[in-house]
C-alpha cells in the first residue's frame, strides 16, 4: 500500500493517541485486558482509520473488539478532543484484531514441531571437498 506522507503521519498520530486513550481508560471500554495499537492504516481521503489492535489477557479477542466498535462513537469523541486543533475531520474508526502475532506464533510452533534428520557428516565432508 502506498501511503502518501500525511497519511503517515496521520497514521501515527491516531495510533498515539488511541493507545494513550486506551491505556488511561481501560476498566470502563477494556475491562482490565491488554490493549496494543499494532498498526493504523487510514485511506487516502483520511475519512476512515482501520486499527489494529492486538490483545492480551483476553479470553474472547471477538466479544471485546464488537465491544469497541459498539463504542467507537464515544472512543472518537475523546479522539477529536485530543487532536481536534491538528485534523480538520477527526476520520471513522474500525477497529479490527491484529493478526500477525497469532500468525507468527503458529508458525514458530510448526517449524519447533518439524521432524528434519541431521544432515550426514560424510556427505557434507564430501562436499566440503569439492568446493575446495
Amino acid at each position: 500500500m502506498n501511503e502518501s506522507k500525511r497519511q503517515k503521519k496521520v497514521a501515527r498520530l491516531l495510533q498515539k493517541e488511541l493507545g494513550d486513550i486506551f491505556q488511561k481508560d481501560k476498566r470502563n471500554i477494556l475491562e482490565n485486558a491488554f490493549v496494543t495499537i499494532m498498526d493504523v492504516g487510514i485511506t487516502p481521503d483520511l475519512s476512515i482509520a482501520r486499527v489494529y489492535i492486538s490483545m492480551m489477557l483476553v479470553k474472547n479477542q471477538q466479544e471485546l473488539i464488537d465491544k469497541i466498535n459498539h463504542r467507537k462513537s464515544e472512543i472518537r469523541g475523546i479522539l477529536g478532543r485530543i487532536v481536534g486543533k491538528q485534523l480538520r475531520i477527526i476520520p471513522d474508526l474500525e477497529f479490527y484484531i491484529d493478526e500477525i502475532q497469532g500468525n507468527a506464533s503458529r508458525l514458530d510452533t510448526l517449524i519447533d514441531n518439524l521432524n528434519i534428520p541431521p544432515a550426514d557428516v560424510e556427505s557434507e565432508k564430501d562436499n566440503n571437498d569439492k568446493i575446495s
